[in-house]
């Protein structure tokens, strides 16, 4: 297998003009409903493509047309735009001014798709960096951001994106993805991630195998501490929501790990963009 992270560092090093784009299929404010910072209020920030297809054709990427239903946002593969960073950002003060005057701070989830794919590990930064100047250029202030990340740890995080983040979720897939082993654990790029001093790994589970397959193929061999593995259901509808979060809580009781649910599908349903 060729070696990633030095064919991502022989693509972030090329000599070429800093990115004024983001790759972008949706942007909104919301409240994040998974993993460890549930509750917080946050803008989301979804970028486009992915470098796995759960459920396609020998995992090859799909760069145009449908996607399957293995794919929980779907809507990566169905539309977005490259819409440049000052039109994100007066979309973004128009909305939620108030948290940048008076709280200085605000918190990005970046999501896909997948952030870590090399387009994407460019412009993030690069966005941030243009944030910044434009807040303390139009309204005087310093602002902060908490940066957390969902990824699938399958790309190795280049120091301009890594070093930026304050949090890392790492969603890796297991076998039940239809993705081959070796395009879905990536030893590289998941000891980079477990380098980061606040990084999560977070499981959707929907039968007990999956405990068994998380613990032969990612705890033992990674030596992945307890309290940093999360469980969550696979679920993505109201009607399902109480019998499985119910299952994935008994399976967290029984294997000593993090149980959580997806409460954005217990208050919104299958509505997105909420």
């Amino acid at each position: 297998m060729k070696d990633e992270s030095q064919s991502m560092k022989n693509f972030m090093a090329t000599d070429r003009p800093a990115p004024t784009t983001l790759d972008l299929s949706e942007s909104f404010y919301s409240v994040q409903c998974e993993g460890h910072t549930t509750g917080y209020p946050a803008y989301f920030i979804r970028l486009k493509s992915c470098n796995l297809m759960c459920g396609g054709t020998n995992g090859e990427l799909m760069e145009s047309g449908d996607a399957t239903w293995w794919c929980d946002t779907e809507a990566v593969w169905r539309r977005g735009l490259e819409k440049p960073f000052y039109k994100l950002i007066k979309e973004w003060e128009d909305e939620c001014i108030d948290h940048w005057i008076y709280d200085g701070r605000i918190h990005l989830i970046w999501t896909g798709g997948e952030p870590s794919i090399p387009k994407h590990q460019r412009s993030i930064p690069a966005f941030r960096d243009h944030l910044f100047d434009y807040v303390k250029s139009n309204h005087d202030k310093t602002l902060n951001t908490f940066d957390e990340i969902e990824t699938n740890g399958t790309l190795y995080l280049q120091d301009g994106l890594f070093d930026m983040l304050d949090q890392i979720n790492c969603s890796v897939k297991l076998a039940n993805s239809g993705m081959a082993e070796n395009r879905r654990i990536v030893p590289a790029a998941l000891h980079r991630i477990m380098s980061h001093e606040n990084y999560w790994f977070k499981f959707v589970i929907s039968t007990e195998e999956c405990l068994k397959e998380i613990e032969e193929d990612f705890i033992q061999p990674f030596n992945i501490p307890h309290d940093k593995v999360l469980l969550q259901p696979g679920l993505d509808k109201q009607s399902d929501f109480h019998e499985r979060t119910r299952f994935t809580l008994e399976m967290a009781k029984k294997y000593g790990y993090i149980g959580l649910s997806r409460l954005h599908v217990s208050a919104w349903d299958k509505l997105t963009g909420v």
